[in-house]
Formats: C-alpha cells, structure tokens, sequence
C-alpha cells in the first residue's frame, strides 16, 4: 500500500469578521483557534478549502 500524502496547515489570523463561508471552512479544516495546526491528507479538496482562506492559514 502507498503512503498518502499530507499537508500541515497552522491558523495565524483570526476568522472574526470574515465570511461565514470562510469561518466555515477553517472549522472543516480542524482548525479551532489561533494557532492550532492540523495534519491532513493532500487532496485537491483540501488544497480548494487552503487557497479559500489562505489568507487566514499558513501551510507548514
């Protein structure tokens, strides 16, 4: 079996103010508060949800 991919993203800006959309997608993302990291697979949904809120993660 192969090895999936993954990807590290980190919320360095807060999503108060932002589009609930956008709120909506850092929560999808497992990102609960300022800080916080989550590991997750490489797909081209995941990579969509990133360049949404890109301005809000960073990816590590």
């Amino acid at each position: 079996m192969s090895e999936q991919k993954t990807i590290k993203v980190k919320l360095v800006r807060s999503p108060i103010g932002t589009r609930a959309d956008h709120r909506a997608t850092v929560r999808g993302l497992g990102l609960r508060r300022l800080n916080s990291e989550s590991v997750l697979v490489d797909t081209p949904e995941v990579r969509g949800m990133i360049n949404k809120i890109s301005y809000l993660v960073q990816v590590l």
